[in-house]
């Protein structure tokens, strides 16, 4: 199963960066002890979600995060992932996995039941699989291979094993799609899935369920969400989540101000400074599996000092990352100390830090023999110029971080191009390696499994996504081993001997991890969310955010009042 999990696919985004650091966070101040608030069911919630409606399926969901986010809601899976990239069950009650790695079982919860009253079963597990594993266009590819590889087996109702042609980590990863229900829909294939009523009036077994679509001049323009009365971990207080669909982020603030919602589902810098200066607006922040990286092709024979690992530090030494964040983004990130992000149990703090630092880089460019002209270019040993092409999204975000980049390399000697190109053309670049530089963001959402190997291990340097050509191949073996090692302390291990040598041998150039914001009015409380997956995340507490509150005096405030 090395293969796998090469979905993990480089995405350039072509607009503003969502987000705000993490400082930015607004919270309500504490309730007094003589006051503590005792949440109780009630109130309705509605937020302004950007994007628009295609169908209620979680199978047919991948690409539209407007209806992920309801699905969210309505769905369940086995297990979830906490912020740090820990499982933790959902519909699962337990689970175990055998010695060598290759057999997973887990128990389902057996309060578990469909929004129509029909128990969760293990055959609903069978059947989701076995759409997972489809040659339909609609599965990726790569989830179809891995599905198509595994042995799924109903051991009784409420058991499920799956079984894998070997030992495979980070398989828990590949657990956590939200499961259909097989006696609803158990007669169809993917395709025949497409235009089936359910998608418009899902079952689900998840905290809300299905009560209507919202239509406005023939078109749906919202979807109503009632508390599921019969949830396996308890009712949620609030007792309706209402979406209403907006094109843009200009759009759903205009209908917060005219009070149409009580939530923004995304803030970007389009309306952030507007969002920090609404009273009654809290602001929560949380970081992206989302990664800025410079990728270095240390094979480009006309470039042969990009193999020397000194001159690699020296380039991140010159890059000015912060100003990155904080010119182009609004402050909207977090420096990267390597390619697993900071928070997950697999993050090893104790890297070096390579802090922006233009004399350091350039007393590390002297030592390595540069040397530099009267014209402040450098040369390298064998009296090559040093010039490097950075290649980069054409959108404005990427441009602008490039001239910064071009920037605080040429101030340290390194002449540079930029060239700009259509994100299809930079991914195609990228796959062909045909560049020096190149400047993308690595998405890694859906993947609390930081799972390095797809981009480092030396194995994929030809076909798969190593594009930076490094071969380590004892950090190779770090990352062989972590993939079918299952107990969780000794792949942490693993993973920082990997990470020592990734900062040791800097092969390419991890910049930022980006930052997601998301707006609720103040009288929503208890909203919590910590590092994130994908948007949707931000719903892991739904259940737990209320309204309507009883004091510890007895009395019940209204609505928006401090308790």
């Amino acid at each position: 199963m090395k293969n796998f999990r090469w979905q993990l696919i480089i995405v350039l985004v072509t607009g503003l960066a969502v987000g705000l650091i993490l400082y930015f966070h607004q919270s309500s101040p504490a309730s007094s002890p003589a006051n503590t608030p005792n949440p109780i069911s009630g109130g309705i919630y509605t937020e302004a979600l950007i994007g628009k409606f295609s169908r209620l399926n979680p199978l047919l969901d991948r690409y539209n995060s407007a209806d992920q986010d309801v699905d969210r809601l309505i769905f369940s899976s086995l297990i979830t992932f906490d912020s740090n990239g820990m499982p933790k069950g959902d519909l699962a009650e337990s689970w175990s996995y055998a010695a060598d790695g290759s057999v997973f079982t887990f128990s389902i919860k057996p309060n578990a039941f469909w929004h129509d009253g029909t128990p969760v079963s293990a055959q609903d597990i069978l059947f989701t699989t076995s759409l997972l594993r489809s040659p339909s266009s609609l599965i990726p590819a790569d989830i179809s291979a891995l599905w198509s590889e595994i042995q799924v087996n109903a051991i009784s109702d409420l058991v499920v094993q799956f079984v894998l042609p070997e030992a495979f980590a980070p398989f828990l990863d590949y657990l956590d799609f939200r499961i259909l229900p097989a006696h609803l829909l158990g007669n169809l294939t993917v395709d025949e899935l497409v235009d089936h009523p359910f998608n418009l009036a899902p079952v689900g077994s998840g905290p809300y369920q299905f009560k209507q679509l919202i239509v406005t001049d023939g078109a749906i323009s919202g979807v109503d969400l009632t508390a599921n009365e019969n949830y396996y971990d308890g009712r949620p207080y609030i007792d309706e989540i209402v979406f209403r669909y907006y094109p843009s982020e200009e759009a759903a603030w205009n209908a917060y101000q005219q009070g149409e919602a009580d939530g923004i589902s995304q803030v970007s810098t389009a309306i952030l400074p507007q969002v920090l200066a609404q009273p009654g607006l809290n602001l929560y922040s949380a970081q992206e599996s989302r990664l800025a990286m410079i990728f270095l092709n240390l094979n480009n024979s006309g470039k042969a000092f990009l193999q020397q690992s000194d001159f690699r530090k020296a380039l991140l030494l010159a890059t000015n990352r912060q100003a990155l964040i904080d010119q182009v983004l609004m402050g909207q990130g977090i420096l990267a100390r390597g390619p697993i992000p900071p928070g997950n149990w697999a993050f090893y703090s104790g890297l070096e830090d390579f802090e922006y630092d233009a004399d350091a880089a350039r007393q590390l460019l002297a030592a390595s023999g540069f040397t530099s002209g009267e014209t402040g270019r450098l040369t390298s040993q064998d009296g090559t110029e040093v010039r490097l092409v950075l290649l980069t999204p054409d959108d404005p975000d990427h441009l602008a971080m490039a001239e910064l980049i071009k920037k605080g390399w040429e101030a340290v000697g390194v002449a540079v191009d930029i060239l700009a190109k259509p994100y299809e053309q930079v991914t195609a670049d990228l796959q062909a390696r045909n560049f020096d530089a190149c400047l993308v963001d690595v998405d890694l959402s859906d993947s609390p499994d930081p799972d390095p190997y797809p981009f480092w291990g030396a194995s994929q340097v030809e076909s798969g996504q190593n594009y930076s050509h490094w071969v380590n191949l004892t950090a190779s073996e770090y990352l062989e081993q972590a993939r079918v090692q299952v107990d969780s302390e000794l792949r942490s291990k693993l993973y920082r001997n990997f990470q020592v040598l990734f900062q040791e041998d800097l092969p390419s150039l991890p910049l930022f991890y980006h930052v997601y914001n998301y707006a609720v009015k103040d009288t929503v409380k208890n909203v919590s969310m910590g590092a994130i997956y994908s948007p949707a995340d931000r719903f892991v507490g739904v259940r737990e955010w209320y309204i309507l509150a009883s004091r510890s005096d007895g009395q019940t405030p209204t609505p928006g009042s401090n308790p």
